[in-house]
């Protein structure tokens, strides 16, 4: 279940996720303060929002996880984090508050028992945070993203995007300056091939349906340059 309409203003506009079976649920990049509140009450039509198994971090930027305090506060749920982050998380909340309610995620990933789902947790580093995962539900076969993929077009957000093309001209820029070169981007397309992916949903922007666009995607990122192989020493030189 996605949530896109839940920042406005000046923020950027992000999307939240809710994986709910048998009885168990999972959230994420559950955003920051401007997105609690409606949230929380969204997830309760669903479920009782305090017996919630997990928040999960796919990164440690602010409108990822920024919130964290008041689903430690509200909910019972665990809080699962890049390891990388796992010492930097704690900035968010109160001192104390994570004890025993972490669950680090090593560079490698790994799976979590969410009801009868074994959701993966896939490394994604370098996309554009040094420690990032994306996550994927091999029953909706469906790749939460995270960063890669976002795009902010204007329209409806819930309207998928079918063709590539249409998208690029909100998608290209952001990707060549927040992702981080063709290396990592090759090893990801290389890695998402092995798994069958109906539909990517990005944590920005509208999602991408069926498998002709999601393999037009992967090929995409594949042959992307983009962070430091676009880097010159015009970039750095003093002002």
């Amino acid at each position: 279940m996605a949530f896109r309409d839940l920042v406005s203003g000046e923020a950027v506009q992000a999307n939240q996720f809710l994986i709910y079976d048998h009885q168990h649920a999972a959230l994420i990049d559950p955003g920051g303060e401007l997105t609690y509140s409606r949230l929380f009450m969204a997830i309760s039509d669903y479920m009782n929002v305090k017996r919630l198994d997990y928040v999960i971090a796919s990164h440690q930027d602010p409108d990822i996880v920024a919130s964290v305090n008041k689903w430690l506060v509200g909910t019972d749920c665990k809080v699962v984090v890049p390891a990388l982050w796992e010492r930097f998380i704690p900035h968010f909340t109160r001192p104390g508050r994570l004890q025993d309610r972490v669950v680090p995620i090593p560079d490698e990933g790994i799976n979590l028992e969410l009801g009868n789902i074994r959701l993966m947790a896939l490394p994604a580093h370098f996309l554009h945070a040094e420690g990032n995962f994306q996550f994927y539900d091999p029953v909706s076969r469906i790749l939460f993203s995270g960063d890669l993929g976002a795009n902010l077009p204007p329209g409806d957000l819930n309207a998928p995007v079918k063709k590539l093309s249409e998208i690029m001209p909100y998608m290209e820029g952001f990707h060549r300056r927040y992702m981080n070169s063709n290396k990592v981007c090759n090893l990801w397309a290389n890695m998402v091939r092995q798994l069958d992916i109906d539909m990517i949903v990005p944590q920005h922007g509208r999602s991408f349906l069926g498998k002709k666009v999601v393999n037009e995607f992967i090929n995409w990122i594949d042959s992307l340059e983009c962070g430091v192989d676009l880097v010159t020493q015009n970039n750095y030189r003093l002002p």
